[in-house]
């Protein structure tokens, strides 16, 4: 039964991912396995490579927190897999409704992974602001240009795999201000280029390893001022999710990129509706929802794994 909430947990981060906007790092660290994830994922060093060679693979296992990873991920592959689908259907016909679902669920968040905070002091207090000032800075960020260099490329492949792990951003939009979305997340991967994905792979591995080495520190050495920053950063980036919006396309030489015969969209320029009709009310329903939603995850988070 342990093992089912652990799925259904990786579940909601997978579905957390589709969605444009939101990290599975910040479901992730509301239904209370994201202390847990990155320990797993940081357990991956010289000690586990020496269990594997020698085959003490019970040892490994235990010491890697594998039957969790594979739980956790599994339930992340059956969302991707499953609802992937579903969410373009949604946001093709009823963008206004799920972009207020999710913007009610992210906001509520802020409430419940901030209450995880023990003590408020000056320090919990700066961080916030300073995660809430960032993450809001970066969500208006206009993109750099594109950049084949090797080096850049595994910045890149560092960058996308922390803010996918980091409660509050987005790795494919993190791509995007970096300038390089269209050229690994469209072109190199439908194109297999190994001279671009190669970098992207390595600086992902090297980072999520070394990234995850790094929150564990901190969440054990300052764990009040850690919650409060990733706080911030929620708050901050919930403007991304704003309901109301229009889509903006990625173009090339004054053409529209398409992806698979549909349109590749690269950012939603939010706007404020001009009328309250029937639209806007139930745009606040879905809001409310949201804080349903997040309030059941956090209800289900309460059985500890």
């Amino acid at each position: 039964m342990n093992y089912l909430i652990i799925v259904l947990k990786g579940v909601a981060m997978g579905a957390a991912n589709v969605i444009p906007g939101v990290s599975g790092g910040t479901i992730a660290l509301i239904t209370g396995v994201f202390e847990r994830l990155i320990n797993a994922i940081k357990s991956f060093g010289f000690q586990a490579v020496k269990l594997l060679i020698r085959g003490r693979l019970k040892e490994f296992a235990r010491h890697t927190d594998l039957y969790f990873l594979i739980a956790i991920f599994g339930g992340v592959v059956i969302a991707v897999v499953t609802l992937a689908r579903l969410f373009d259907h949604l946001f093709t016909h009823y963008p206004v409704y799920i972009w207020a679902f999710f913007f009610g669920l992210v906001l509520a968040s802020v409430y419940f992974v901030g209450k995880r905070i023990t003590s408020i002091t000056p320090a919990v207090v700066i961080t916030f602001v300073i995660g809430a000032g960032a993450a809001a800075f970066i969500s208006f960020l206009n993109p750099a240009t594109e950049n084949e260099s090797f080096f850049y490329l595994m910045l890149c492949g560092v960058a996308a795999v922390c803010s996918m792990i980091l409660p509050g951003l987005s790795g494919s939009f993190i791509l995007f201000i970096m300038g390089n979305y269209k050229l690994v997340a469209i072109d190199a991967i439908n194109e297999r280029d190994p001279s671009i994905l190669m970098p992207v792979l390595i600086g992902a591995i090297a980072g999520l390893v070394a990234f995850s080495h790094l929150l564990s520190w901190v969440f054990k050495k300052f764990r009040n001022e850690t919650i409060s920053i990733l706080t911030g950063f929620i708050l901050g980036s919930v403007s991304i999710l704003w309901p109301w919006q229009r889509k903006e396309f990625l173009t090339e030489a004054g053409e529209i990129v398409q992806k698979d015969g549909e349109p590749v969209i690269v950012r939603y320029v939010r706007y404020i509706p001009e009328n309250l009709n029937h639209e806007f009310w139930i745009a606040v329903g879905f809001i409310a929802l949201g804080f349903i939603s997040i309030w059941l995850i956090e209800r289900t988070a309460e059985k500890r794994v």
